[in-house]
């Protein structure tokens, strides 16, 4: 059996003390506490189903150790909103039917507000570059793009 270690970080706002094999991803990690939004695609980071904020930053969950991130404020899709107060994008994928069967869903929600946390006003093409690394297999990213330019419009006027 392999030493476990401990590691302290803040998790949607909530510090916690989790005891870790040290090859335990972050993805793994956050499963195990009962966070399900954050999907195991192809655990090679190449779909961005596991994508999470890390520092408000988006990283491929599959792809960072648990025991990297003591210290550090992690941001799942759960973070972000609720059903009765959902975040600005995740209103925008509902409006403007960004979805189809949520897979990719979470990972898309969490690219997009990195985007626009970092460029309020993107173009088609800044969106449809930012999304490029995460894989939807089932909307053809029209509704997608959509949801994000119209969020976009959202954050610009608050």
């Amino acid at each position: 059996m392999t030493a476990l270690i401990e590691t302290a970080l803040s998790v949607n706002g909530e510090r916690r003390i989790l005891d870790v094999e040290p090859r335990t991803t972050l993805l793994d990690a956050l499963r195990g506490i009962g966070l399900t939004g954050t999907h195991a695609g192809c655990e090679h980071g190449a779909c961005g189903a596991c994508t999470v904020l890390l520092d408000g930053e988006t990283v491929r969950s599959c792809l960072v150790l648990a025991g990297q991130c003591g210290g550090r404020e992690v941001t799942t899709i759960e973070g972000l909103g609720t059903p009765d107060a959902l975040h600005p994008v995740m209103e925008s994928f509902r409006r403007c039917h960004g979805l189809q069967c949520g897979f990719c869903t979470p990972g898309m929600v969490l690219t997009a507000v990195e985007l626009l946390d970092e460029n309020p006003s993107p173009t088609e093409a800044e969106v449809r570059e930012a999304l490029s690394g995460n894989i939807c297999r089932c909307t053809g990213y029209a509704g997608i793009v959509a949801a994000v330019l119209d969020a976009s419009s959202s954050v610009v006027s608050e």
